[in-house]
């Protein structure tokens, strides 16, 4: 997970010298924050999710690196196709914005007054004077050092053999994403939530980023996770409409801690799914991934066909489906998409397709319905293991793209809008598609759970 990048570790040279000094529930938050331009154009913006949410799958299948209480936190919906929570670190506490992502592992925090992000021109963020943590205002930061178990965390056992004393520090790390990349050192922090403090948590101190304007706080499998981290038994969130991006509007992101096995709060009405276990890991950030047993996949009354190769993942990690909150549009392999492009065309045939538009959005099938008063659009619905099944609202797979009536699928794959990646996961679900659901990830009993609702409060 951790991989060099030339021109990180060109400016990293240039930080060098610098030194720093320095069973419950909790609900918080969770919003979508701006990191694309924003836009008028229905079009350019779609073109944009389309190509970040393909650039984030091309990431997510190569990746290069690593008695029950409740806490909540607002998750806000942003432009940009994701979700951010706030989090407050150190003593005194500092507030930072983080993106919440199951596909990785890593919480990490802009840092340092001298914190740099590169090619940050986003809607409402000054690159300059994006908000940082100051680890020498806090009494309770302390960097992690390179003998500690918890550096071993990033950069595996081996690193041990590579300190040439207990007092050096653990390395800079470069964490690559789709849509960007950052670099910095481990802090040992106190994580300050509602009624809830968790000393020693180890967090990213970031110095240096390339589009990346806010932290990430990694929801992933890895030891560094927050979820992890804070011995986390489930944690569940309920993803509000992109009609409300950027705005004050918010669901809440759920974290249990304890046993939820006698907690039927949020249960009712929840499909489920067992998590799957990826036999491969040859590259240890699958290990990462929440994979979910996807069986089938079926358009109006049919039923894809899809080859077994891309619905189990593989001895050698490829295959599979994974859910991924990073991810704006859901991505399939392009035999899979192919499939399930088809059926909705055939089964949509008598809508002319308007082409035009796929060709500057990178989605397709596209209609244009403007001349029609009436549109049939056939049901997608995902059908998992244990007989889950979830059945998608129409404005969680087709979007209005111009206002004179055309209207596109919103599922991305290879060679439509980017180059092809033939490995890793063949299937990922994306945030647009988990709009309007309660999502839970059962950690204790090893599930994923979902069921339709508004998420509006």
């Amino acid at each position: 997970m951790a991989t060099p990048n030339p021109l990180l570790l060109s400016l990293i040279s240039l930080f060098s010298l610098f030194h720093l000094a320095f069973s419950s529930k909790l609900t918080l938050p969770l919003s979508l924050l701006a990191t694309h331009p924003s836009s008028s154009d229905p079009i350019q913006t779609l073109s944009l999710l389309s190509s970040a949410s393909l650039s984030r799958a091309h990431h997510l299948k190569r990746p290069k690196h690593s008695n029950s209480s409740t806490t909540k936190v607002p998750l806000y919906p942003r432009s940009f196709g994701g979700y951010s929570i706030s989090l407050s670190f150190g003593t005194p506490p500092q507030t930072s914005t983080f993106i919440m992502d199951t596909g990785s592992s890593l919480v990490w925090f802009p840092c340092t007054s001298r914190y740099t992000c590169s090619n940050c021109v986003f809607p409402n963020i000054d690159p300059s004077h994006i908000p940082a943590f100051i680890p020498k205002l806090s009494s309770t930061s302390r960097i992690v050092g390179c003998k500690n178990p918890k550096c071993a965390w990033i950069f595996g056992p081996e690193v041990n053999t590579k300190c040439p004393n207990s007092s050096q520090a653990c390395p800079t790390y470069v964490v690559q994403y789709g849509s960007g990349t950052t670099a910095g050192v481990l802090l040992s922090e106190s994580l300050n939530l509602p009624k809830k403090t968790v000393p020693d948590f180890v967090v990213g101190c970031s110095f240096l980023s390339i589009r990346q304007p806010a932290g990430i706080a990694g929801f992933g499998r890895g030891p560094e996770s927050l979820p992890v981290q804070m011995g986390l038994s489930k944690f569940s969130h309920c993803l509000v409409s992109r009609r409300f991006d950027d705005t004050p509007v918010s669901s809440d992101l759920v974290l249990y801690s304890g046993s939820t096995s006698d907690n039927h709060d949020d249960s009712g009405g929840v499909s489920y799914t067992p998590f799957q276990k990826n036999p491969g890991a040859s590259n240890s950030a699958y290990r990462e991934y929440y994979y979910l047993a996807l069986r089938k996949v079926v358009v109006g009354k049919k039923h894809v066909k899809i080859p077994y190769k891309y619905l189990v993942p593989g001895a050698d990690d490829n295959g599979g489906t994974i859910v991924d909150s990073g991810s704006t549009f859901t991505f399939l392999e392009r035999p899979v998409f192919e499939a399930v492009a088809e059926a909705f065309a055939a089964q949509m045939v008598k809508y002319t397709r308007a082409e035009d538009i796929e060709n500057r959005t990178g989605l397709k099938p596209c209609f244009d319905i403007s001349k029609e008063k009436k549109v049939d659009f056939p049901e997608l619905v995902f059908q998992f293991k244990g007989g889950a099944k979830m059945a998608l609202p129409l404005n969680n797979y087709f979007a209005l793209v111009t206002s004179g009536g055309v209207v596109c699928l919103t599922i991305v794959t290879d060679g439509v809008a980017g180059p092809s990646v033939a490995s890793g996961p063949a299937i990922i679900l994306g945030n647009f598609q988990q709009q309007n659901f309660y999502v839970e990830y059962d950690l204790e009993h090893d599930r994923f759970g979902f069921r339709k609702q508004s998420c509006k409060k």
